[in-house]
């Protein structure tokens, strides 16, 4: 009975420091502290081709469940709602509550997607990841309409390819006004991936400040909660796009001056140069790409992309997203030490050799999560953390693939909670429903065996207590099922492209829409099956 009562109470403690942590570092004015990471690949830096664009929603706040919305048509007048997203800790699990703000109009068609809390694919390969930044805090404005989850939607309901999606992300957020913080989007679509930067227009104003730069083909690029885009050239629209008042704001407020060289990250968001948190994953993700680089681990600055050293394959990128420095002098599993705000040596309960999450004791670096400079307006990212991430709500892999008919080109990888511990499930953005798991709207109102989330969730948790044990076994059952997941890819696609070549479009959509939710039950319930074989195996060890 003492065994069991101390694996009651591990279990409990766990879910409560989850519960406290989210609460603790997601109430910053709807912003996303905890921070998300994306990284992009062009087709040419990839192993197959594809344009590949990612994102770890790194926030115990956003939904939970994701549907698929279907293609809709509308008739004229009709109006599209917007909404302000703010902290709700009001419920079992913290969360976010959206207040309706405004409307702006709807177009004649909109086209399906994958709806994600950040929407990710659409039906026309049309694939967005997502990191916040943050930049000068007198530059958020309330009097705007569109935020970053709306844009994401938007984009997606009314756009086929990356270019377009900025542009008319240009227009509706100079029309009608950007509320949120610094945001990046990572857009792909079958031909190319670019990062798109915007941030508000100042206080009580309505529009956005905002840049965009294309990825070369023959590269990578990161996104990792740091404006990345430094010099711009707008004569060269192949690879430049800006908003108009780009340099006017600058020079209004004082950011900058034409005796100075303009760099948007240092114009707009000079602090996120300096955090530690942000920079290492940059690092990390290149070095691990392109090691012959030899990149210093500590530089404020690294290259916008990189050419990698191999084509990148999907199973690396699953490899990076799982990462915690392990071989490195940033190890997080190596030490129990680690920082209370006030600089104090401490035994951190969430930094110990079996939960490599947070902040450790290296390079004297500080333990906070994210700071507010009143004085300069400006919001940094400060501790050290790794790529995985034990609040992680969901992560995506997407591949565009322009040899492909849409039905079957576009294709998000899924995972649920922390990737370390997940597994990624191919969705095609053609699919028209998710298994019932997926869509269940649990999470927020507490724990549910209903709930494909909660199940990864449960089984992670538990993992993360005899880290350095339990990983095994997961990785034992994982593993061979992501490999076998890749191997079938191609067979799959194969047949569906002959139910295509048949002139059976419909018949191909709702093969993969077979095969993407059969591989989603089969994982949900292996997920649910290894969360009770970590609690018997292990129940004398806790």
């Amino acid at each position: 009975m003492r065994n069991k009562n101390r694996i009651y109470l591990v279990f409990a403690l766990a879910f409560s420091i989850t519960t406290l942590k989210a609460q603790d570092k997601s109430d910053w004015k709807g912003g996303v502290p905890e921070g998300c990471t994306s990284i992009t690949v062009g087709k040419l830096a990839s192993a197959d081709g594809s344009v590949i664009t990612s994102h770890t929603d790194d926030s115990h706040r956003t939904r939970s469940w994701m549907d698929v919305q279907p293609a809709k048509d509308y008739k004229s007048g009709v109006t599209t709602p917007m909404y302000k997203r703010t902290a709700d800790n009001s419920k079992a699990m913290p969360t976010y509550k959206h207040e309706k703000i405004g409307e702006i109009p709807q177009v004649a068609h909109t086209y399906k997607f994958i709806n994600t809390a950040y929407p990710c694919l659409n039906e026309k390969q049309l694939g967005i990841g997502e990191s916040t930044f943050g930049g000068r805090e007198e530059l958020q404005s309330n009097a705007g309409l569109i935020d970053c989850q709306r844009l994401c939607q938007l984009m997606l309901e009314r756009c086929t390819t990356a270019r377009e999606a900025i542009k008319m992300a240009g227009e509706l957020t100079k029309k009608y006004g950007w509320n949120d913080y610094g945001e990046v989007l990572t857009i792909a679509d079958t031909k190319e991936v670019w990062h798109f930067e915007i941030v508000g227009p100042g206080k009580d104003k309505v529009g956005a400040v905002w840049v965009a730069q294309r990825v070369p083909d023959d590269h990578v690029a990161v996104n990792a909660n740091a404006s990345t885009i430094k010099e711009i050239d707008l004569s060269n629209p192949d690879y430049f796009m800006a908003s108009e008042n780009i340099y006017d704001v600058a020079k209004e407020n004082g950011y900058w001056n034409e005796n100075e060289p303009f760099r948007f990250c240092y114009v707009y968001a000079p602090n996120t140069r300096q955090a530690i948190g942000s920079r290492r994953r940059e690092w990390r993700i290149f070095d691990l790409l392109a090691p012959s680089l030899n990149l210093n681990p500590n530089a404020e600055n690294y290259p916008f992309s990189v050419k990698p050293d191999k084509k990148v394959a999907l199973e690396d990128l699953v490899m990076i997203f799982k990462d915690y420095y392990e071989g490195t002098p940033y190890d997080m599993t190596r030490s129990i030490k680690a920082t209370d705000k006030d600089g104090k040596s401490v035994i951190s309960p969430l930094a110990n050799p079996f939960m490599p999450y947070d902040q450790l004791d290296i390079s004297n670096v500080s333990g906070g999560w994210y700071s507010v400079n009143k004085e300069k307006g400006t919001i940094s990212f400060l501790g050290e953390r790794t790529i995985a991430r034990w609040y992680t709500m969901y992560a995506t892999i997407i591949q565009c693939r322009d040899w492909l008919p849409d039905e079957i080109g576009g294709v998000v990888w899924l995972a649920q909670d922390n990737v370390a511990t997940s597994i990624y499930v191919p969705f095609y953005g053609s699919v028209n429903d998710m298994p019932k798991s997926y869509k269940t709207p649990g999470r927020v109102n507490g724990f549910t065996r209903e709930s494909a989330w909660w199940a990864f969730n449960r089984m992670s948790t538990l993992t993360a207590q005899r880290w350095g044990d339990i990983r095994h076994d997961i990785d034992a059952a994982w593993n061979p099922m992501q490999k076998e997941l890749f191997e079938n890819q191609k067979t799959i696609e194969a047949e569906a492209l002959k139910l295509y070549k048949k002139n059976k479009p419909k018949k191909t959509i709702e093969y993969l829409n077979e095969y993407s939710n059969k591989w989603g039950d089969k994982v949900v319930n292996k997920a649910w099956e290894l969360g009770d074989f970590i609690w018997t195996k292990y129940d004398e060890k806790f």
